[in-house]
């Protein structure tokens, strides 16, 4: 597998941007949905959510855009991730450094009741470190929605 597709679980890799070719490597290795965390026009020479759109869909992959710009993660965000991921086996998050896709994904893993410390533990495998997000994690899983 590709350094550059960060394993969160068997399920969910994170990852930095990602490029045409990222995506083509992504359908080989078996990802059947790309969710772009990456609001555009957010860094120069940074590739067109269209452009990533159109590889994945010429590659058959299903793609979704959830940008995570400055005002942070919204419920909305939990919402779209957990209708985006649904029935999908295994999940390719992308955005500057990755750390927006593992973050999005384990808000929305908490507000589904996820435990704090699993989910911390499974974003540490990857390098990610989510403690500081503990008491937010906690939140979410004790007052879903």
């Amino acid at each position: 597998m590709s350094d550059k597709f960060i394993r969160i679980t068997d399920d969910f890799y994170a990852a930095p941007q990602l490029d045409a070719d990222d995506v083509k490597r992504a359908a080989e290795q078996g990802f059947d949905l790309i969710i772009n965390n990456r609001p555009d026009g957010e860094e120069a020479g940074q590739p067109a959510a269209a452009e990533i759109a159109a590889a994945a869909s010429e590659a058959g992959i299903d793609y979704r855009e959830i940008p995570i710009g400055r005002a942070g993660i919204s419920h909305a965000d939990l919402n779209a991730f957990d209708d985006a991921t649904d029935g999908h086996q295994k999940v390719l998050g992308f955005c500057r450094t990755g750390t927006r896709s593992t973050t999005l994904r384990a808000f929305a893993l908490a507000h589904r009741g996820g435990n704090a410390d699993e989910i911390i533990a499974d974003a540490a495998k990857g390098g990610y470190d989510l403690s500081g997000h503990r008491q937010t994690l906690e939140q979410l899983s004790t007052h879903r929605h």
